[in-house]
């Protein structure tokens, strides 16, 4: 170990979802869609298995980033594409955030990245990585969003963090945030704001409008969710032209594959295909909240294509072991927070009648 620097042997690593081994299970552990691509972006990509996968793909992504400036409205300049969002909240942590070897008592915050807690897990550990001092600040009990009176009264909370990441719609609570709340809490902060957008086309409400319109904010987004390609990792942040610089100096040489630029370009022809998915998610989500209640189970709402719920009649990690012993991956997170909760993907319709059918088996055997 001598030669791993004592800040990744002290790392505690993000734990992707379980990818199974085993054919047949039952996968709503990870939120993925379970529709696939459309036909014509699958075509596309056949189409490009040729020749040029000897070449390296074009740099910057500019003919993808280009279609997304007209769907945005917006300059390329005002884009960079990453490979998948991750990637994107990696590159705004090594951009706009100083390691704390760098930072003295006074200029801390420049060291800060802040986060609500429960968020998405991956915030700790880029702020780990960089070596730079996480904070993370409490949710309301239902998952809300404080308001700027209760954070100005917050020992936590810091309007002057370097870089403040804000998972809207939430996860894993699926809590949706409503447009004007965010405007009024990234124009109080002093440093970068940076939306994470993963899950919103499932919801009612975006905040894409403010990355064009504040100095100080970032959306990301990402292919994955919503538009089925998380195979080909495709991620994108849109912000005032010189954030986005910054981003694209450090970003890797080639970081986006061309398969992948192909399949994205093609996506957004295709939007027509997949806001019909959305709307059969969103009726599928509302079908399992309503079976769950009736259930006995404790269901958040949710602007996003999974739900959060507390189960009956024994423990939260209980119920994720019986449900991977009737083939149902689900998620569970051991955070003081959320514990006492499972995080269920929408799944397809016949996936989530297996789902119903497996939970009411056990409750019979509880």
């Amino acid at each position: 170990m001598k030669y791993v620097r004592p800040i990744i042997q002290d790392l505690k690593a993000y734990i992707p979802g379980e990818q199974p081994k085993i054919a047949g299970l039952v996968k709503l552990n990870t939120n993925e869609n379970p529709y696939p691509p459309a036909p014509a972006v699958l075509e596309a990509v056949r189409s490009a298995v040729d020749a040029r996968l000897r070449l390296y793909p074009n740099p910057t992504a500019d003919r993808l980033r280009e279609k997304l400036a007209d769907l945005h409205k917006c300059q390329p300049e005002n884009i960079i594409v990453g490979n998948g969002s991750d990637e994107i909240l990696a590159l705004a942590v090594r951009a706009f955030v100083e390691p704390k070897s760098a930072c003295t008592e006074q200029t801390q915050n420049k060291c800060l990245v802040q986060f609500f807690d429960p968020s998405y897990s991956l915030y700790p550990v880029l702020a780990a990585i960089h070596g730079a001092l996480p904070n993370p600040v409490p949710l309301r009990s239902d998952f809300s969003l404080p308001d700027i009176d209760e954070l100005m009264n917050s020992s936590n909370w810091r309007f002057d963090a370097a870089l403040t990441l804000i998972t809207t719609p939430n996860a894993p609570s699926g809590k949706g945030y409503s447009t004007r709340d965010l405007e009024m809490l990234c124009k109080a902060q002093n440093g970068v704001v940076l939306l994470d957008e993963a899950y919103v086309d499932f919801a009612e409400e975006n905040a894409m409008a403010l990355a064009l319109k504040l100095e100080n904010t970032l959306v990301a987004r990402t292919f994955s969710k919503a538009y089925s390609l998380c195979f080909q990792r495709i991620g994108y942040c849109v912000g005032p032209a010189y954030l986005i610089e910054a981003l694209m100096k450090i970003k890797d040489s080639y970081n986006v594959n061309g398969l992948g630029q192909i399949a994205a370009f093609a996506t957004l022809e295709n939007v027509e295909y997949y806001k019909n998915n959305f709307c059969k998610i969103i009726t599928t989500r509302t079908t399992l909240t309503n079976e769950l209640r009736l259930l006995g189970f404790e269901v958040y709402p949710s602007s996003t294509n999974f739900i959060l719920t507390k189960p009956p009649k024994t423990h939260a990690e209980n119920w994720l072991k019986l449900l991977r012993e009737n083939n149902i991956l689900v998620r569970w997170f051991p955070y003081p927070r959320v514990k006492d909760y499972l995080r269920i993907t929408i799944g397809s319709d016949d996936e989530i009648n297996k789902l119903i059918i497996a939970i009411r088996k056990i409750l019979n055997n509880l």
